[in-house]
């Protein structure tokens, strides 16, 4: 396994310092300076295993990590993070031996950037309701379709794209996942999205117009893959992102102790108000009970215990705990944390983001309710 204390002191002392605009611009000079310095301390592939390149964290070194990345700015993480997470660990658990021979190791160098194409205008946190078909032609399968918010969508190599290859039965949701590279013809994709915030993460719409891969790009060789690793790489992204989420509540915590403790109001710190103390004590606490269900969820997916309620628990907690403590973070700041340039007005908005995708709060919510209810039912 990969020590990741190293790769989390380069992150704040070497990475997040080399491209602060990165969170508020859309110019591509952050992100290849970002991109560049990334590669060098082996970032594309930290968890891709170490026989195809990559450092090998699991779960629980992996939140370590990302908390450091969200303690800087979304932007930076998701450069790497599909390589790493939704995209990168469906080749991982799912792909074939020449799957992963042709396509791992460049992804955990950052030679290629893999998107992860599973959401589409109609059909976001519900991956049931693909309308993105592939259909069989000899020995070829023809994609029809379209994808939305996809991220690294601009500058991928390398698209994973799910698509519906058959009519859902009741225990078939008819989902396969093809491995489609950029260049493919057919295949286009869109401007990068213009957003409320990680301005510097870009996510574009793709499009598919009669696109024709061989029969080897059948991720897993079998068209019964495609719905297990969406389910199988969402999971565990979930404890990822709950874990960027305490990292960017740690940083909008600290940003408010400080100005508390270094901004007067008639003279006085403003520190020395009770209900400001009372805003600093909240969000201290959420911050602190996140990082221990995070650290909780991560070890309980890592050892098989839980992947199913334990991810969706701590991604909802900590996303909407995020939201809390970035919003009472602008209100210490008063004035001031509405300015742009100041960081928890970026944080505010860039943490909205969180209880979006990779399944919405409320699929959280229905995730964990329905199986405790369905767990309960069978006892009976």
């Amino acid at each position: 396994m990969g020590d990741p204390s190293q790769s989390t002191t380069m992150v704040s002392a070497v990475l997040a310092p080399a491209v602060p605009d990165l969170g508020h611009r859309t110019g591509r000079g952050p992100r290849i300076e970002g991109t560049r310095r990334s590669a060098t301390m082996g970032l594309f592939g930290y968890a891709i295993p170490q026989e195809w390149g990559g450092l090998g964290l699991d779960l629980r070194q992996d939140v370590e990590l990302a908390m450091e990345f969200g303690y800087t700015t979304l932007a930076l993480r998701s450069m790497f993070g599909t390589n790493n997470g939704i995209a990168g660990q469906v080749l991982v658990n799912f792909g074939t031996d020449e799957q992963k021979k042709q396509w791992l190791e460049r992804i955990a160098s950052g030679e290629v950037v893999a998107s992860f194409a599973l959401t589409e205008p109609g059909a976001g946190s519900n991956p049931a309701g693909l309308r993105t078909r592939a259909h069989r032609d000899g020995a070829a399968w023809v994609i029809d379709g379209q994808k939305r918010f996809i991220t690294n969508a601009p500058v991928a190599g390398l698209f994973l794209v799910f698509a519906r290859t058959r009519e859902a039965a009741p225990k078939d949701p008819g989902i396969a996942v093809f491995l489609v590279p950029a260049d493919t013809p057919g295949l286009s994709v869109g401007p990068h999205d213009a957003k409320m915030g990680q301005e510097g993460a870009w996510t574009a719409d793709v499009h598919f117009d009669s696109v024709r891969v061989p029969d080897s790009a059948l991720v897993g060789g079998s068209e019964e893959v495609g719905y297990r690793a969406a389910m199988t790489s969402l999971a565990r992204g979930r404890v990822h992102i709950a874990a960027l989420a305490v990292g960017c509540a740690q940083r909008a915590l600290d940003e408010s102790v400080a100005y508390a403790a270094a901004n007067t109001q008639g003279g006085v710190p403003i520190g020395e108000h009770q209900l400001v103390q009372a805003m600093l004590a909240d969000s201290y606490t959420g911050v602190a009970a996140g990082r221990a269900l995070v650290r909780d969820a991560a070890a309980a997916y890592d050892s098989g215990a839980d992947r199913r309620v334990a991810p969706s628990a701590a991604k909802l907690f900590c996303t909407e705990m995020a939201g809390r403590v970035a919003d009472l973070a602008v209100q210490v700041h008063g004035g001031t944390g509405y300015m742009r340039e100041v960081p928890v007005e970026r944080i505010y908005r860039e943490v909205r983001l969180l209880r979006l995708y990779e399944g919405t709060s409320e699929i959280q919510r229905l995730i964990i309710g329905g199986s405790l209810y369905r767990a309960e039912r069978t006892k009976l």
